[in-house]
């Protein structure tokens, strides 16, 4: 018993695959930023095309 008790306090798979987890989360809020900002200046360029052709 105490042989699988340390085994399972030295365990780091699950600090591993938070850590994984938080860095995917933050890609994920800077791709979220990036396109956010991209489909702003599309709107608006595409507004000025738009007032353009009429």
């Amino acid at each position: 018993m105490k042989s699988i008790l340390r085994q399972f306090i030295r365990d780091e798979s699950g600090a591993t695959a938070i850590e994984y987890g938080l860095i995917a989360a933050g890609i994920a809020v800077v791709i979220i930023t990036v396109v956010k900002g991209i489909g702003t200046n599309l709107v608006t360029k595409f507004t000025s095309v738009q007032d353009g052709l009429n």
